[in-house]
């Protein structure tokens, strides 16, 4: 598309021009940004030539290796980004909270969670807003919700960015089992200190080397030490691995109902439990929010309390 006729660009196109010059000083490169706004690097390229014309000033010095912003671009990219936020607060003002959201979402969950538990809710925001596409990347990790084009992350444990909006959906019990066959006829442990010298499969992400467990009625916590003969940093693995009588395993009690009931594992202390795991919902703060991310968050509150069988915050 031609931006620009007989050297005038429309105030439309330097919307364009304007989100796309934030978009690559955001992703960090032009290729970057192309993948963001999906399309190409040269039009990426030649909507920046074309914003550069129009103000008459240099955004960007580019070589082959680096990219850097001049002291206009620096001034530019300041006031792009509140244009657009303004724009952006304005068009959801006009159209009203009950706009039907459009468009394409980006989620990163985590990996066990993401595959199971809340594809239900998942699907039920697909089928109520059909307008709407999901991007739904599974990562034990937090992005960077700029470079990457993340509208919001569902994390399993405690936040430590404080620079995120955090919002607490809920939080999992943590429970110690294990397969009958590894107690080898010994009786059933009742107290953390009959666990440290059972084998063990250590969930890396939270525990390695010590597990700390707390009475259910008395709030007492104890701390022990643990030699895991496995680390794993996926929970489907440390059911699995505890399936096979790898050794003991503490686990969100989700994940292991199942196996619980058949019989396949056997709780151990069950008068003792490590401290539940929060799941939060985290997104970058801005002025306003699009209704696919406001619609998704909705969702999210009642459903994922609901997946889980636990109680939301209060």
């Amino acid at each position: 598309m031609n931006l620009e006729l007989n050297g005038v660009v429309s105030t439309a196109d330097r919307m364009m021009l304007v989100e796309t010059f934030v978009r690559i000083v955001d992703a960090g490169s032009l290729s970057a940004a192309a993948r963001l706004l999906e399309t190409t690097q040269p039009t990426i390229s030649r909507r920046l030539k074309t914003l550069e014309k129009s103000l008459g000033v240099r955004l960007l010095q580019r070589s082959t290796h680096a990219m850097k912003l001049t002291d206009d671009g620096m001034r530019c990219y300041t006031r792009a980004r509140e244009l657009l936020a303004g724009w952006q607060e304005f068009e959801s003002e006009i159209r009203g909270a009950g706009e039907e959201p459009v468009g394409l979402l980006r989620v990163i969950a985590p990996h066990a969670f993401g595959q199971q538990q809340l594809v239900a809710p998942l699907a039920e925001y697909l089928q109520r807003y059909p307008k709407m596409a999901v991007d739904w990347t599974l990562h034990d990790r937090t992005p960077d919700f700029i470079a990457e084009g993340i509208d919001c992350a569902i994390r399993v444990g405690d936040i430590p960015d404080p620079s995120v909006v955090a919002i607490r959906l809920g939080e999992v019990p943590r429970i110690v089992v294990c397969a009958p066959a590894v107690l080898a006829g010994r009786e059933r442990p009742t107290h953390p200190e009959q666990l440290g010298d059972l084998p063990w499969i250590a969930v890396s992400s939270f525990y390695r080397n010590e597990v700390a467990l707390t009475h259910r009625q008395s709030g007492e916590t104890l701390r022990f030490p643990i030699q895991p003969r496995l680390f794993t940093d996926n929970l489907y693995a440390m059911r699995n691995s505890a399936l096979l009588g790898v050794g003991v395993a503490l686990g969100s009690s989700w994940a292991l109902r199942e196996e619980l009931e058949a019989g396949r594992l056997v709780q151990l202390t069950p008068d003792w439990e490590a401290a539940p795991l929060p799941i939060h919902l985290i997104y970058p703060p801005a002025r306003f929010y699009p209704a696919r991310l406001r619609r998704f968050i909705d969702i999210m509150k009642v459903a994922v309390p609901q997946a889980f069988g636990i109680l939301p915050p209060a």
